[in-house]
């Protein structure tokens, strides 16, 4: 499955499904084929998602510093990072706010 996320305030966002599920698990919403982040709870959806990337950037961070620590080779992000993948959905989030238009996917 794919997630498109349209807005009347920019490009869609097409993510693959794993991606987009963790995307909207960070934000408190329950992945579907279709839904809706409306307009008014933007503020608090992007907040959400900026919190939950803060958080996976720090948990490497601490695995970076205890690898460091004890000698060990340091680990490599496998893959994109969750910052890269949630960023352009963020962006769009971000204008819509702006804008007052919703973010849809699946209609």
């Amino acid at each position: 499955m794919l997630y498109r996320f349209k807005s009347k305030a920019g490009a869609d966002v097409v993510m693959l499904a794993e991606s987009g599920d963790a995307v909207l698990r960070l934000m408190g919403c329950e992945p579907a084929p279709q839904g809706i982040l409306e307009s008014a709870a933007l503020p608090g959806l992007i907040q959400a998602l900026e919190a939950g990337v803060a958080a996976d950037d720090a948990q490497f961070q601490r695995a970076v510093d205890d690898a460091k620590a004890t000698g060990e080779p340091v680990p490599r992000r496998q893959g994109v990072s969750l910052r890269q993948r949630a960023w352009p959905l963020h962006e769009l989030m971000q204008r819509s706010q702006r804008e007052g238009a919703d973010v849809v996917w699946g209609v």
